[in-house]
């Protein structure tokens, strides 16, 4: 499936330095602690295999029951407290990348948006969980 529109990007700066940050965002005992976009959400199955050819699998759920989905890739590039690109399942691609800029470490995450939801609805969510994401990292 083609993409119609620009890739988007969100992006945190984290106050933890670049090592503290990838291990946070990568090892899956950490994801399920944040990889969600608000507080009646929860993810609570993540694999994350970090090498090229790696498999990248969470599980997001509505922690009522009603309703959950499993959100997956493959990684195609992957450089050790950096950079990670992936391929979702519907062909879609996203790029993360760990910037360190003075004590803190700046994450700028890029996806193709799916067609299904407007563009501004997929940048809030996956915003949202990268705020999550940054309350988490810098507990």
């Amino acid at each position: 499936m083609e993409a119609t529109t620009q890739p988007v990007t969100v992006q945190a700066l984290i106050n933890a330095p670049v090592a503290e940050v990838w291990n946070k965002w990568n090892a899956p005992e950490h994801i399920t602690q944040w990889c969600f976009a608000s507080d009646d959400w929860h993810a609570p199955h993540a694999e994350n295999d970090v090498r090229v050819g790696g498999e990248i699998k969470t599980t997001m759920a509505a922690k009522d029951g009603s309703f959950s989905f499993d959100f997956g890739g493959t990684y195609t590039e992957v450089e050790e407290n950096r950079y990670l690109a992936y391929t979702l399942g519907d062909g879609r691609k996203v790029t993360v990348a760990f910037e360190q800029e003075g004590d803190g470490t700046k994450v700028v995450e890029t996806f193709d948006p799916e067609n299904t939801h407007p563009v501004d609805f997929q940048q809030a969510g996956w915003q949202a969980i990268l705020d999550n994401f940054k309350k988490y990292a810098e507990k």
